[in-house]
């Protein structure tokens, strides 16, 4: 066990590179540690690619720590349960339920949110922050990573140093390239369509609020609710091992997406047909495999640039805002800074692998060849239900012990 200390100072320059989710949260956590924080993007403007997300208890009690998890469930969608169905007749395989009954087991909501209101609650605290400097435009194009501190050069010339840099970058990200270069992300052979609909375009009682997976042979299809019920938010994934693209994006078809769900049951293909007239894309699906060190000298990674995982346990972005925490609370609690780094790889590594190898298996589950066998599967499925299923919410990074 670490005391409660604070030996270093406080008040060094903290660098982040990379402004999504997980780069803001760390840069709010660490702020209201006292510290100053630099933040670093190579975008114009602070967006959010994609649509929705789920976040459960153990992101939402940091975002109460942060005192913004208000401004979010005024935002949010609370779904009752989450189901799983058979894609082609829609029968009920597996359900999970929610609302109240999570809210009172583990002290906090279980909330859909479009990830664009979560980057604008996010942003807007960040700008309110005069501890935070957000630098836009600023791509990194190498790092000089010194025992004391690291130089950061960007694109455009300019050079700053810090005495903590925190790659937060995603999962290709250039920060990650200089701690381990080695480590590259895997194609998963799985491809995602994302889409929003408006509610307003729906059939009347066309779903209740929860989160629907329905599953199938090689594919699955995921919709909920997101922007207090505006949208809804529909994930196809796909297996489609031929991918040879060699951009991670590319524009599709929309005819591609209707024949690959062709025969499901009528509210998948229903909603498919929506979506006629709207762009669509598709995104190959990749990972990491669970990796260390993070950490080298004076820079440390959170977030995807760490720990990347399929979205099969739509767990993502949560594991990127504990990160943010447990690393503010190891700085605060550590004698060194480097101390502080071991300590929080330490107590995040265990934790964001069984995350990814659990999304690994989940991603099979949901793609079972053999129809027959999907009831069997998902009646056998321990991780889904009683205890083994609460280790995701029940984990409160406020307050669990660090060792």
């Amino acid at each position: 066990m670490y005391s409660y200390t604070t030996n270093f100072n406080l008040h060094h320059s903290t660098s982040i590179v990379g402004a999504g989710i997980g780069g803001l949260t760390t840069a709010l956590c660490l702020a209201k540690s006292g510290r100053s924080v630099q933040l670093f993007d190579k975008a114009d403007a602070l967006r959010e690619v994609g649509a929705g997300l789920q976040c459960g208890a153990n992101a939402l009690k940091v975002f109460q720590y942060l005192e913004v998890d208000q401004q979010l469930r005024d935002l949010a969608v609370a779904p009752k349960a989450i189901e799983f169905r058979d894609g082609l007749n829609s029968d009920l395989l597996y359900k999970v339920p929610l609302g109240e009954h999570y809210l009172k087991q583990f002290g906090a909501p279980y909330l859909h949110l479009h990830r664009a209101d979560l980057v604008r609650v996010l942003s807007s605290a960040v700008r309110e922050n005069p501890s935070i400097d957000l630098h836009l435009n600023a791509s990194v194009e190498y790092l000089d990573i010194g025992t004391q501190k690291t130089k950061i050069k960007l694109a455009d010339g300019r050079e700053f140093s810090s005495k903590l840099v925190i790659g937060a970058d995603g999962i290709r990200s250039k920060v990650r390239e200089s701690v381990t270069p080695e480590v590259t992300p895997r194609f998963t052979g799985n491809v995602a369509w994302r889409a929003l609909i408006p509610s307003a375009q729906l059939p009347n009682e066309y779903m209740d609020e929860v989160v629907t997976n329905y599953v199938g042979s090689r594919k699955h299809l995921v919709m909920y609710y997101v922007s207090g019920g505006q949208w809804l938010n529909i994930v196809a994934v796909v297996e489609d091992k031929a991918w040879s693209n060699p951009s991670w994006t590319k524009e599709a078809s929309w005819s591609e997406l209707r024949d690959a769900f062709k025969g499901w049951c009528p509210k998948v293909t229903a909603a498919i047909e929506l979506l006629e007239h709207q762009p669509c894309f598709k995104w190959a699906l990749y990972d990491l495999s669970p990796f260390t060190p993070w950490t080298h000298k004076t820079v440390t990674l959170v977030g995807d640039a760490a720990h990347a995982t399929l979205p099969f346990m739509a767990s993502g972005a949560a594991m990127a805002i504990e990160d943010a925490r447990m690393l503010d609370r190891c700085l605060n609690i550590a004698d060194t800074q480097n101390q502080a780094l071991d300590l929080y790889q330490r107590n995040r590594y265990k934790r964001t692998s069984r995350i990814q190898k659990t999304s690994r298996r989940f991603g099979s589950l949901y793609h079972i060849p053999q129809r027959n066998l999907l009831r069997g599967a998902f009646k056998s499925l321990s991780l889904l239900g009683g205890k083994k299923e609460d280790f995701l919410p029940e984990y409160d990074v406020n307050t669990v012990v660090i060792k």
